[in-house]
């Protein structure tokens, strides 16, 4: 009965030894290649014929010869050493990942409220630089459960403002950007500043965005609640984006960053004036899972978000703060 390997005595070193001396037909010349010693390779050679029952490389002459049966074993030597490299060495941080080349699917979900220039200027980027690579955009929405989806794989990356972000997840801070009020050009805040304070904000008409879950406020509502303040919100919006155009036609007042509102300036009959209740400025991080921390693809994509976002801020204000 032919006896199975005995693979406790067998490592990958031993393949690559086995791979190097039978195609370079010399141990001085293996153990060179392999930055090893003659004697080690040797030894290691003896090891090898003790396991394969095989002579593996014979005299001829001045110089050495492979037998039949280590020709034979060049191939399988050659395809196992391949597939080690892919999986031990590709999925190491920083290894196996070239944008130009790259292919496979990114699921990216964004809030709309972040600049309505971001997502355009980050798949132009992502295009240019990894054409080949798909990415799936999603929504951050009531129904989203990004925490989930993020821990599931359904989402690789997230992109958002928190007040305080999850504890359990990797965050990468963005930028920040001051908290300022969009009205309609009319609205009574615009053509009397002075008047606008605390009391009329709060007791103003509000329009926010779709909590992203039940029982959530947002980082707006949830600051007031700290200081013990509420306003009146009369509006929620799913599509944030379509929020400027409804205040535009009506008393509501949007509070949010102010590189958002600057987009629609041009667009609509609408003023930014400064909000009279002391926000701390508006954060944006993006959030991952550690599952995806070390990954060498997920690295490059979270240092183009980081550029775009940072880009956008320096072009409108190069002393707009960031982190």
């Amino acid at each position: 009965m032919t006896r199975p390997p005995d693979f406790a005595n067998i490592d990958l070193h031993l393949v690559k030894v086995l791979h190097t001396v039978i195609t370079d037909r010399s141990v001085s010349r293996a153990a060179l290649r392999l930055g090893s010693t003659q004697p080690q390779v040797s030894a290691q050679l003896k090891r090898l014929r003790a396991l394969t029952g095989d002579a593996l490389l014979v005299r001829a002459g001045t110089g050495l010869v492979p037998t039949e049966a280590a020709l034979a074993l060049v191939g399988p030597a050659e395809r196992l050493l391949k597939e080690a490299d892919t999986l031990f060495g590709s999925a190491r941080v920083g290894r196996g990942f070239d944008p130009a080349t790259a292919d496979g699917l990114v699921n990216l979900a964004a809030s709309d409220y972040l600049d309505p220039l971001f997502l355009p200027r980050l798949i132009g980027t992502l295009q240019q630089l990894a054409p080949r690579l798909q990415v799936a955009l999603h929504p951050l929405s009531a129904d989203s459960d990004y925490r989930r989806k993020l821990a599931s794989g359904e989402v690789d990356l997230v992109v958002g403002n928190w007040l305080q972000p999850p504890e359990e997840l990797h965050l990468g801070r963005l930028m920040s950007d001051e908290v300022v009020c969009l009205v309609a050009a009319d609205h009574p805040a615009a053509k009397s500043p002075r008047s606008w304070t605390a009391a009329r904000y709060l007791d103003s008409d509000h329009i926010a965005p779709t909590p992203l879950h039940p029982g959530a406020r947002g980082v707006i509502d949830d600051f007031l609640a700290l200081q013990g303040l509420s306003r009146r919100v009369t509006v929620r919006c799913a599509h944030f984006s379509l929020a400027p155009a409804m205040v535009a036609g009506s008393r509501l007042v949007l509070t949010t960053g102010r590189q958002f509102c600057e987009r629609y300036l041009t667009q609509l009959p609408l003023r930014i004036v400064r909000c009279p209740v002391a926000f701390p400025a508006m954060a944006y991080y993006q959030l991952w899972h550690d599952r995806t921390h070390a990954s060498a693809a997920q690295r490059w994509l979270r240092e183009q978000v980081r550029d775009t976002a940072r880009a956008l801020a320096d072009e409108d204000n190069p002393s707009r703060s960031r982190a």
